[in-house]
């Protein structure tokens, strides 16, 4: 389905959401864009929190212009497609970005309502062909690695082994709850701080990746039916006799554990609660937990969203929207994931959003009036069509012979 003909605007808006530095392109990703075509309009200010003036993108050929022109591109580009998005959007008009489509949120009815073609980086598929387009992978990339800092900076210890004249000083014991990408990088970051690194994922097979990084995996003797799959496969939510199994066998380790870095969540869905209060009171007056999972509810009991809770000495960190404390970085692998993905889209000046391309069709939203995507679809009740009927079977010596 060819969108534009003449050429394709793209426009890149600041972003409006509070605490929200990242820009969703940078001036670094706009070559294969421009070389594609395309006229890339760049609000005034959209880089500024990331570090990214307007000269920046100007010198590698993007048009500075006010906020109503660039909302008035063909595609716009976002970080977070929220409230604002829905403001701004007219029939017709691509809007890429992150938009929690299987959370339920208003905003994505509200898009398909407008007209919007609406695409959501979370849904990229987990495949080696989109692995650059990847944007939960590469946020919680940056996302793992600052939630080390995080707790190094509430820790009244250091991380490494320091032999003074004074003594010896241990290194600090910390716990990576969920070996996925986040929990990977957080594992090397601490690491890299010469700290004692134990992790634990329900799924098995991430054990070989752990160890690589010089952590211990921590094996619990509990079926969770997820032995296949790394750390690029996304878990399975547990069901609460699982939970409750996972909890009791955890809570020896947690409580040895000078510094707990939780990072399991499930999308659309609360976080499961791994560390529960019972857990809290065992552990050291000192010690830390950062719950990267603030936002959908917390891994540990006593999180609170934005907040740092002290329980009994006990601290527990429940930062939101960490990609967004580091936004430069941040924003240069993001718009590098929304450049990769519209590179599919992009034919000699040409938009032509192809639903036989796998990535584009799992990442297509809305369309048309309506919601597209399947899961999505369930998310907000609506009906989700059948799939056709098998061909049908020849009964044996009826089969049609071709030369």
């Amino acid at each position: 389905m060819s969108i534009d003909a003449s050429g394709p605007t793209i426009g890149v808006v600041r972003e409006q959401r509070e605490h929200e530095h990242r820009v969703a392109m940078s001036p670094a990703a706009l070559a294969p864009l421009l070389k594609a075509g395309a006229r890339v309009l760049i609000e005034t200010g959209a880089g500024e929190d990331a570090g990214f003036g307007d000269a920046a993108y100007a010198d590698k050929g993007a048009e500075i212009v006010s906020r109503a022109d660039a909302l008035a591109s063909r595609v716009v580009l976002r970080v977070q497609v929220d409230e604002d998005a829905v403001a701004g959007t007219h029939p017709g008009q691509i809007v890429i970005g992150l938009a929690t489509p299987l959370a339920g949120v208003a905003t994505v009815p509200a898009l398909a309502e407008k007209g919007a073609i609406l695409f959501a980086m979370e849904l990229v598929p987990r495949t080696t062909r989109a692995q650059a387009m990847d944007a939960l992978s590469s946020q919680a990339n940056i996302a793992g690695y600052k939630a080390v800092l995080l707790a190094a900076s509430q820790l009244p210890k250091v991380f490494p082994l320091l032999t003074t004249a004074a003594g010896t000083i241990p290194p600090a014991r910390v716990l990576v709850v969920g070996a996925g990408v986040a929990g990977l990088s957080a594992i090397a970051t601490a690491r890299r701080l010469g700290a004692l690194v134990e992790a634990y994922d329900v799924r098995p097979a991430v054990k070989e990746e752990v160890e690589s990084l010089g952590a211990r995996f921590v094996e619990l003797p509990l079926d969770t039916g997820q032995e296949g799959g790394g750390s690029g496969a996304y878990a399975r939510q547990l069901t609460e006799e699982q939970l409750r199994q996972q909890q009791e066998l955890l809570a020896k380790t947690v409580a040895g554990s000078d510094v707990v870095i939780t990072t399991a969540q499930v999308q659309g869905a609360k976080a499961p609660v791994i560390v529960t209060s019972a857990m809290l009171d065992q552990m050291t007056p000192g010690s830390v937990i950062v719950d990267l999972a603030a936002e959908q509810g917390g891994n540990c009991e006593a999180t609170v969203a934005g907040e740092i809770v002290d329980r009994k000495g006990v601290k527990i960190v429940g930062p939101v929207n960490v990609p967004s404390t580091v936004a430069a970085h941040s924003s240069l692998v993001y718009a590098k994931n929304v450049a990769n993905l519209l590179a599919l889209m992009i034919h000699d000046g040409v938009i032509d959003v192809d639903v036989d391309d796998d990535v584009i069709r799992e990442t297509l939203v809305a369309r048309d009036g309506e919601i597209v995507h399947t899961r999505v679809r369930e998310v907000y009740g609506l009906p989700v069509a059948a799939p056709p009927p098998p061909p049908p079977v020849a009964e044996p010596g009826t089969e049609e012979v071709t030369e």
